[in-house]
């Protein structure tokens, strides 16, 4: 496997609170990490740097196997090179169909411009299908995204990621809110997805974790406290005194 993206060395501090410290993280393609840690321990703002949205003080982010550096690049130039990011909270078009949300994710990949004038191809409309399918949602399509559950909505908006083709997808507390059923349906989604891409998921709940069967990265004030197994990081003493013990 190839390493797809490099963080080394990456610090940033906000009001004299240091959230990074001398941060290095990197990924291959294809591959499944867990990312765990305490609240305050840097996962979000790990995020918020690779794709952009925080400039970090110092440090390097490097992607693919062309090194690019991320941190020259804008928040939509970093979309358009294939990292997807998924929040905590789902953000799709309640008022539009799931069909719709899919399309216009399909459409978004043309550019701003195109989109205007975009209509689905029979290939466009067989992706939709695909997707919907990989997802969990084919039956569906043609109901409105606002009368989704809480974890369909979920895997929509997984699938309209999913749709720009990310090489990396980072994914927010996926499991949050989630009935037991759904939770092993995103358990199943995100692990297909890594076969041909890198998915990097932060999230809290141990059991979900366990079911990712991935190598875990553990974050402690903004630095790597232990990596591994997740056997392995939860008998580190230091991961059971500043995380598990709470």
């Amino acid at each position: 496997m190839a390493t797809l993206l490099e963080v080394s060395g990456v610090s940033v501090t906000f009001d004299g609170f240091r959230a990074i410290n001398n941060l290095s993280i990197a990924m291959a393609e294809p591959e499944l990490r867990a990312v765990i840690g305490p609240n305050g321990a840097g996962k979000t703002t790990f995020m918020d740097i690779v794709t952009g949205k925080t400039r970090p003080d110092e440090g390097r982010v490097l992607w693919t196997e062309r090194q690019i550096d991320l941190l020259k690049l804008s928040e939509s130039q970093i979309a358009t090179a294939g990292i997807g990011r998924k929040f905590q909270k789902p953000t799709v078009f309640e008022d539009q169909s799931v069909r719709d949300n899919l399309a216009m994710a399909l459409a978004n990949k043309r550019g701003p411009l195109s989109v205007l004038m975009w209509k689905a191809s029979a290939a466009d409309r067989a992706r939709i299908q695909d997707l919907a399918e990989e997802v969990g949602l084919a039956a569906r399509l043609d109901h409105r995204a606002g009368h989704l559950s809480h974890g369909q909505k979920q895997w929509l908006e997984i699938g309209m990621l999913l749709a720009q083709d990310p090489r990396l997808l980072l994914v927010d507390e996926p499991a949050a809110g989630m009935t037991p059923a759904e939770r092993e349906h995103t358990t199943a989604l995100l692990t297909r997805a890594a076969r041909s891409r890198a998915v990097m998921v932060i999230e809290h709940d141990m059991e979900f974790i366990r079911r990712l069967d991935c190598r875990v990265t553990v974050l402690h004030e903004g630095s790597v406290l232990a990596e591994g197994s997740l056997d392995h990081v939860t008998q580190d003493q230091q991961v059971i005194d500043v995380y598990l013990g709470r």
